[in-house]
């Protein structure tokens, strides 16, 4: 099995002092470490970048647009710009994924209750199999749930999600890796 590990929206927009988002330096760590395994394995980590429109911290001139400096990215390392919460919708994923033999997706990433779900039900709904690590993606306290609250939430909803090749297995990092 073939995995590719997604990385959405790890950027320093989404991680400033004003908004700060649930274990932040652990799920940097936590996917570092995944990120290493997925490589030694064969298979591919794709980095997903939001693209803003101007005046938004991820637009692309903006420094909030780049990825975390805490995370180890390496030059095989895809990158696939986006314009709204779905990794896939308009964008090249798809074919990144299809290009490097990928068998399973393990999704990852922030925000949980935004892009992080929306591409995990894509990638559902387009038939591939899909782990999300319960660990491996966070968000920040909103004013109807806290961000534990939001991760519990969706954890529950995707391990119990309707679709061809679905749930999602979900489970965390450390876990991630073993097949199925």
């Amino acid at each position: 099995m073939t995995d590719a590990l997604i990385v959405i929206d790890m950027q320093q927009g989404s991680f400033g002092a004003d908004q700060p988002r649930h274990d932040a330096a652990g799920l940097v760590s936590r996917l570092n470490r995944l990120a290493r395994e997925v490589r030694a394995d064969g298979g591919a980590v794709v980095f997903v970048q939001h693209d803003g429109p101007p005046g938004d911290p991820h637009h692309p001139a903006a420094p909030g647009w780049r990825l975390l400096s805490a995370l180890e990215v390496r030059p095989d390392d895809a990158i696939v710009r986006k314009r709204s919460c779905d990794a896939f919708l308009d964008t090249a994923l798809e074919t990144v994924l299809r290009e490097s033999g990928i068998d399973r997706l393990i999704v990852t990433g922030c925000a949980t209750d935004y892009c992080v779900d929306t591409t995990v039900r894509s990638a559902l709904a387009r038939g591939w199999p899909t782990i999300v690590p319960s660990d491996g993606h966070t968000t920040a306290d909103r004013p109807h749930l806290s961000a534990v609250q939001i991760i519990a939430h969706h954890n529950a909803i995707w391990a119990d999600f309707l679709a061809p090749k679905g749930p999602a297995r979900v489970c965390p990092c450390t876990e991630a890796r073993l097949s199925t």
